[in-house]
């Protein structure tokens, strides 16, 4: 079963020994994560989580209960910061969570680990998987920092429209501030603005967006 995932996930595949083609396969688990569970951390060494369905989250909490959300994966992509012990350079506490109900394809990081440290392309996929991720990071910090809230709410709204090819968004306001590093109640007042300008509907079931132009504007 896993043969087959990781031939085509992973490049360097078709050159690990066929006893190591078998060690990665024999560490790897399908599991099912309920809407809520937190599948990985601070340093722990989880492991690299592939989604099958759902999606994760990835995030910095603080010492007083607040989050930072650095990224988000959808099917078919792969968390690399869960497995710690195999980007040691990596210093800085990171949690992931199901955002929804999911499968995953866990590698363990044990393994990952010791099958890295005999190939240095398992090292340099990590790394480039790894640094791939910290350009989503730097782009969400580049948002909190140097963007007005109307810009990075309508970025975050347009971005997620074309994401599900959908023209609502069922996320709740809590989610929504979650994902761009704010406060519900700063969500909460910008959304009423931007329905008061005929821009969104806001409802129980979320966002509708009515004006994709004047949002695409505001996303500029």
């Amino acid at each position: 079963m896993f043969e087959e995932f990781y031939q085509k996930a992973f490049p360097f595949w078709d050159i690990l020994s066929d006893a190591d083609r078998r060690f990665i396969c024999e560490n790897s688990a399908k599991k099912n994560f309920a809407k809520g569970t937190n599948l990985h951390s601070g340093s722990d060494c989880s492991g690299a989580f592939f989604v099958c369905s759902g999606s994760l989250r990835a995030y910095l909490l603080s010492e007083d209960g607040k989050d930072i959300t650095l990224y988000r994966l959808h099917k078919g992509e792969m968390c690399m910061l869960s497995a710690s012990c195999v980007l040691q350079a990596v210093t800085f506490d990171v949690a992931v969570d199901a955002e929804e109900d999911s499968e995953c394809i866990v590698l363990s990081g044990a393994a990952f680990k010791q099958m890295s440290e005999k190939y240095p392309d398992i090292r340099i996929f990590a790394l480039e998987t790894a640094v791939s991720r910290f350009s989503d990071v730097m782009w969400v910090m580049q948002q909190i920092l140097f963007m007005s809230m109307d810009r990075r709410l309508a970025i975050f709204l347009h971005d997620e429209s074309v994401r599900i090819s959908s023209d609502t968004i069922s996320l709740t306001q809590e989610q929504i501030a979650k994902y761009i590093g704010s406060a519900r109640e700063v969500v909460s007042r910008m959304l009423k603005y931007f329905a008061n300008e005929g821009i969104v509907e806001v409802s129980r079931k979320g966002v509708r967006i009515l004006d994709k132009t004047r949002l695409r504007e505001l996303a500029v």
